[in-house]
């Protein structure tokens, strides 16, 4: 795909203040630090319209990002991070609910995961929110080019039988660093556009 245009749109915090309309939206969940905004910048070839951060728990609110005037991802807070005060979580956590229950526009939750390591408690937990609320969701496998291409199968493995994967889903081997599955998570995006 071609990226004319990206820019950051709005932070909502609350529904009336998502975009209004019925562009196509996907929603990017995954621990603190997993790569969500990296995998935004590759997939969309800027450098830092997402912001990256050493420092877990940046995105507070739900960052969403207007695509060629036509689509929008949507960053969704990180999970897992324990610097964060119970009560911050728990609003981060109802946040997160209302928009995955309510949003009609929400096409498909690309839930970022770390490909070298086994899905953490948390991942298994977000993806068994997804597949309560029957949203359609895609596993993107990232930091791939720090597993070797002869491992990867293997890692893979591990990433489905810990989330008990539902086979009705997509799993995508990604890195940002090389570029490694941007085609194939694009082609699955624009079959839901």
């Amino acid at each position: 795909m071609i990226i004319h245009s990206a820019e950051i749109y709005i932070s909502a915090v609350k529904p009336e203040q998502y975009p209004p309309g019925f562009e196509p939206e996907f929603a990017l969940a995954g621990r603190s630090n997993v790569g969500k905004s990296s995998f935004i910048n590759k997939m969309l070839n800027r450098k830092n319209l997402a912001r990256t951060s050493s420092k877990p728990g940046k995105t507070q609110t739900l960052n969403f990002y207007h695509i060629n005037e036509s689509f929008y991802f949507v960053d969704v807070p990180g999970y897992g991070y324990a610097k964060v005060s119970k009560k911050e979580r728990e609003a981060w956590g109802r946040m997160m609910e209302t928009y995955f229950s309510s949003r009609e526009q929400l096409k498909t939750v690309l839930l970022i995961v770390d490909l070298r390591h086994p899905p953490s408690k948390d991942d298994v937990t977000m993806y068994g929110f997804l597949k309560h609320f029957e949203l359609n969701c895609t596993v993107i496998a990232t930091k791939a080019d720090k597993v070797p291409k002869g491992k990867w199968q293997k890692h893979v493995k591990i990433v489905k039988e810990t989330l008990d994967f539902d086979p009705s889903d997509n799993l995508i081997v990604f890195s940002s660093e090389t570029g490694e599955g941007k085609d194939k998570a694009w082609g699955l995006l624009q079959s839901y556009m």
